[in-house]
């Protein structure tokens, strides 16, 4: 079941369109899986930038955690100003018949529940449907995001409402579909999308889904 006292909950109910890349990012990548910072690079920076709220949800991979977090906590120690960093995982899911990735956040690390979805690759047969991804990612106490809505052969539409059916806690309403080199949300697809998400009462978020050097960027 949700969690509904989360506290990444009341974290994500400010979200809007100027939140991102600037003050949050809930969808990055690191060399744990198929971006180009490693771990230290990518904290460094969004520490730089100043961002206030980043998770990385590298493919199937948590392992890009410890790291960071080790270097967060001597940050913190030496009386630096720090973002928070919430656990994330971006994992493959069947929903509708369509191969979606689902965002886990805020979920605790090396849980059981997703020990079969952090080994690098995509599952196959009965844990790769939606269900399954959300039950897992509840049970590890996280919540589960739909990534970007609007880029599978289905219509955000249809995704979003079986999402909500299922139990998912929210989804990526703001997002470069156009991939600029400046990060920037596609204005009318990504309205679309957030108004959508609020009126079925979910969660929104946002990120750059940066997959090179450049946390500004895809």
């Amino acid at each position: 079941m949700p969690d509904m006292d989360h506290p990444l909950r009341a974290v994500l109910e400010r979200v809007d369109s100027r939140s991102c890349p600037e003050s949050f990012n809930f969808h990055c990548h690191t060399l744990c899986s198929d971006g180009s910072l490693d771990p230290i690079e990518l904290i460094e920076q969004a520490t730089r930038r100043g961002l206030s709220q980043l998770a990385v949800t590298d493919h199937h991979s948590s392992h890009a955690h410890a790291p960071m977090r080790a270097w967060l906590d001597d940050q913190r120690s030496a009386g630096s100003s720090v973002p928070t960093l919430w656990s994330g995982m971006e994992i493959s899911a069947l929903l509708k018949g369509c191969l979606v990735h689902v965002l886990a956040l805020g979920f605790e690390l090396d849980h059981p529940a997703l020990r079969l979805y952090n080994r690098g690759d995509a599952v196959v047969g009965e844990p790769l449907r939606a269900a399954s991804v959300i039950a897992a990612i509840h049970e590890a106490g996280g919540l589960a995001v739909l990534a970007h809505p609007a880029r599978y052969r289905l219509g955000h539409d249809i995704l979003i409402a079986e999402a909500a059916r299922l139990g998912f806690d929210g989804g990526e309403a703001w997002y470069d579909y156009d991939m600029q080199t400046t990060w920037a949300p596609s204005p009318l697809i990504c309205q679309s999308i957030d108004r959508q998400l609020e009126n079925l009462g979910l969660l929104r978020t946002c990120g750059t889904d940066s997959h090179g050097i450049d946390l500004s960027g895809r």
